[in-house]
């Protein structure tokens, strides 16, 4: 999932020892612009994605890639943001996806004044069924 908005926090991290070695947890808030303003906390949890919280100062422009978790302990359900990937984000401008490294040029082209390639035009497919049979025609078109 993602959500785009402005970076209202950056929340203290918190580092630890587990049995498999050192950890480090971030978060940070980010407040949505629609008619009514939201704000969602979100958790970093490794080196790697709290570096890139590190990197982004409040009041930024900021695109985050999460995927929500809920769980239950004693009854009660809790529900954690992860997020995945958090970046700066800018207005009319796609960027590349860490996941594929693919990123749509169109929108930047043409914020340059260069007009966007067309995409090629779909190649006929082969029909997955053969067309039945006609039936030979008849004066009266009545089935009875």
């Amino acid at each position: 999932m993602e959500l785009t908005g402005k970076l209202f926090q950056i929340l203290p991290e918190v580092q630890g020892e587990s049995q498999r070695g050192p950890w480090i947890r971030g978060g940070f808030v980010v407040e949505t612009d629609s008619d009514f303003p939201r704000k969602v906390a979100f958790t970093a949890f490794g080196e790697e994605r709290v570096n890139m919280v590190r990197q982004l100062q409040p009041g930024q422009l900021v695109q985050v890639t999460f995927n929500p978790e809920s769980r239950e302990y004693q009854g009660r359900w809790y529900t954690d943001l992860r997020a995945t990937n958090v970046h700066p984000f800018v207005p009319g401008q796609m960027p590349v996806s860490p996941a594929t490294g693919y990123a749509w040029t169109g929108v930047q082209q043409q914020a340059q004044g260069v007009p966007a390639q067309p995409a090629a035009a779909p190649q006929p497919q082969p029909a997955a069924f053969a067309q039945a049979p006609q039936m030979p025609s008849t004066e009266d078109d009545l089935p009875f």
